[in-house]
């Protein structure tokens, strides 16, 4: 059974960073793709970023810019360093990963900026 264990979530001030980590269990294979979306009340799950193979990076265009995805895909873990993060990007984030056509998704962590 894959299981996603999310971390790093919680309260941050406006402007302030927050670190993201994923790990996946339950698998030999490397992921296809490992990655973290967000969604806040009201409207849809959106991409923040991915990794492609471990190699290759892909940002939504909402944090580009703001965001760094690093990626093991030898051990499966996925982290995110966010900056200067904004109160409209208050939402539960999710960490997703393919491996082949198979997809799963993490419980999601929740991410709140307030002062």
């Amino acid at each position: 059974q894959v299981q996603l264990v999310e971390s790093g979530g919680g309260l941050v001030q406006p402007g302030g960073s927050l670190r993201l980590s994923c790990a996946a269990s339950g698998t030999r294979f490397g992921f296809r793709s490992m990655g973290w979306y967000r969604q806040s009340p009201g409207k849809e799950r959106e991409l923040v970023a991915a990794s492609i193979g471990g190699a290759k990076t892909v940002y939504g265009d909402s944090m580009k810019g703001r965001c760094t995805i690093s990626a093991d895909n030898t051990k499966n873990t996925v982290n995110l360093q966010m900056n200067s993060l904004k109160p409209e990007e208050t939402a539960v984030y999710y960490c997703k990963m393919m491996i082949g056509i198979y997809e799963y998704w993490g419980q999601g962590t929740q991410v709140t900026v307030s002062s």
